[in-house]
């Protein structure tokens, strides 16, 4: 069984990410669940997304805390709030971009410092990448999540030509060049 939650804020396209990885994970032979957790997606709030997929049957989407095989997270402070969820071994592909919640926005609070120092230290395995440069060289800055999914797809035993397939036939026409070189870009800087 493999677990993966998938963390970000609403409009970074966490959805589309558990998409691909869901379908991807169908393609390679595996039974998926696949719980979307909205929060407050509609305001800039936390968003959690569960993949779980085994060659044997699944029966519920949702990872308890300490039992998470990989975390993607699309935004620092969001990492930080999901590490809970990590087993011991487990890896962390954490996107470096740090977006200002309202408390920050409105001036009540400040974005806390070094998160991805401490980030280091309470994960075993842990790649981060600036994944919003990789997506702007791409071609468009909303192509983070493929870039996200790419880092992902190096470390697992999926053929790559089953990734690219798969966000063929998900990702919107109007993008799709952008996004298979988003995934290139994530791809890479993971090898």
């Amino acid at each position: 069984m493999t677990s993966i939650l998938i963390v970000g804020v609403g409009g970074q396209g966490t959805l589309l990410a558990s998409r691909i990885l869901g379908s991807v994970a169908i393609r390679a032979g595996f039974d998926v669940k696949v719980s979307e957790v909205h929060g407050m997606s509609q305001r800039g709030g936390s968003v959690e997304t569960y993949v779980r997929f085994s060659k044997g049957k699944v029966d519920s989407p949702i990872i308890d805390y300490g039992c998470a095989d990989i975390v993607i997270a699309f935004e620092l402070l969001e990492a930080a709030r999901s590490v809970r969820y990590l087993k011991k071994s487990a890896a962390l592909i954490v996107n470096t971009q740090q977006l200002n919640p309202m408390p920050v926005i409105a001036g009540l609070a400040a974005y806390p410092e070094g998160l991805l120092e401490e980030l280091q230290m309470k994960a075993a395995n842990m790649t981060a990448v600036n994944a919003l440069d990789l997506a702007i060289a791409s071609g468009s800055a909303k192509t983070v999540n493929v870039v996200l999914i790419g880092v992902l797809a190096a470390s697992m035993d999926i053929a790559k030509k089953d990734w690219l397939d798969t966000i063929r036939e998900i990702a919107p026409e109007k993008m799709l060049t952008a996004n298979l070189k988003a995934f290139e870009a994530g791809y890479c800087a993971a090898s």
